[in-house]
């Protein structure tokens, strides 16, 4: 018998992120706009907790669901901040960053030919996951809604077969925050679906005027509803993989042991950063909001006096502009830019089919990057349209 791997895993390819911003390497004259990685250094004072963890030998494992004090501190900044609890004991599962989470609630729940339908566009790095699972992915359409899912439309597409929905609020990549009265319109609806609601709001607090409202907050959806979030974007803290995963007692027995033979734990010494992040520096993502709404200000004021049609985003740190009026397709207008107009983005066609036509830019960067990228940007449309 010859050696061989996972069909699945064969199917798998570089994210289009990736793809883009890995072939910097050849164009070191290139300004990114590709990764959705804030510029600002991790507080000070999170910092010195990581230190503080290490110097005093906090470096072997937690309990697999994390800290409790982590815990404790999680539930108690979501329920200040967004209105819901969750049970700190047997409801909150601390995981390597939001990725893991969604991995272990997807390996959990799904079953071969399942359903798992996502409002499009939206972040690419979903689907692999669910197809690993040998799950199928169906798409809500969300181009001709303002980028807002609809409860009539996504109606339409539950069948026996669906087994979850995952929202992505803000999302990535169009930078919309769903509305009180859309989620309202959703939530009516789906509290009479036999389907587990899955809600990424990794984003969360980086929205940039009114209130975020939260699928969690909704009490009809919590038995079936998993909560996932992280400290990654809200305290610019990436590179320490910590995330929060909340959902009901009697499913997160066995997500928690999804995740323990995954990988035991979280880092203890990153959880002792997250559990400063959340306490003592929990007004950190206020503060670089302040130049994120400048950033994006700026960016979309650009693009509009360049020509292009864009929503406005909301949330997040993302603009994702449409490219239909330059009669190319969202890959090979981001290649030609990059090659010929020195600048990286990601191409919308990588967010789904749903994101052709379009493509996404990271204003996660400093406004002296953001202007020489949009002055590149609009030589090289002035250029195309000779």
């Amino acid at each position: 018998m010859s050696l061989s791997i996972n069909p699945r895993a064969n199917t798998l390819t570089v994210p289009g992120i990736r793809q883009f911003s890995n072939q910097l390497v050849n164009f070191p004259n290139a300004i990114n706009l590709t990764i959705g990685q804030p510029d600002f250094p991790t507080p000070v004072a999170v910092k010195e907790a990581g230190i503080r963890a290490i110097e005093q030998n906090l470096t072997g494992y937690s309990h697999n669901a994390g800290l409790l004090e982590l815990r404790e501190a999680v539930n108690t900044f979501f329920s200040n901040k967004y209105g819901f609890s969750y049970d700190p004991q047997n409801e909150i599962v601390i995981t390597n960053g939001a990725s893991e989470a969604i991995d272990s609630i997807f390996r959990t729940i799904l079953e071969e030919g399942d359903e798992v339908i996502l409002p499009a566009p939206i972040y690419s790095g979903y689907v692999p996951v669910i197809e690993l699972c040998g799950a199928k992915v169906v798409y809500l359409d969300t181009t001709e809604t303002g980028f807002q899912p609809s409860a009539k439309n996504l109606e339409r597409l539950i069948t026996e077969k669906t087994k979850a929905i995952l929202f992505n609020n803000p999302s990535n990549p169009t930078g919309v925050i769903i509305q009180k009265d859309t989620m309202d319109e959703l939530v009516q609806m789906l509290k009479e679906k036999e389907v587990f609601i899955l809600t990424d709001e990794i984003y969360s607090e980086n929205t940039f005027s009114g209130e975020h409202h939260s699928f969690a907050a909704y009490k009809e959806l919590q038995h079936k509803l998993f909560y996932i979030h992280g400290v990654s974007k809200s305290h610019s803290m990436t590179g320490w993989r910590v995330g929060f995963l909340m959902g009901p007692a009697t499913i997160m027995k066995q997500v928690m042991l999804v995740h323990a033979y995954n990988s035991i734990c979280a880092s203890l010494p990153a959880q002792h950063a997250a559990i400063e992040a959340l306490t003592n520096s929990k007004d950190t993502p206020s503060e670089m909001n302040v130049e994120y709404v400048k950033r994006r200000d700026y960016v979309y004021n650009r693009l509009v006096g360049m020509g292009f049609s864009v929503e406005k985003p909301n949330g997040a740190f993302y603009i994702f502009p449409s490219i239909k009026a330059f009669g190319m397709n969202s890959f090979d207008f981001a290649t030609k830019l990059l090659q010929e107009g020195g600048v990286a983005v990601v191409p919308g066609s990588t967010f789904t089919p749903y994101g052709e036509g379009y493509i996404r830019i990271s204003y996660a960067y400093s406004m002296e990057v953001l202007k020489e990228g949009l002055n590149r940007v609009e030589k090289f449309i002035q250029t195309i349209q000779k």
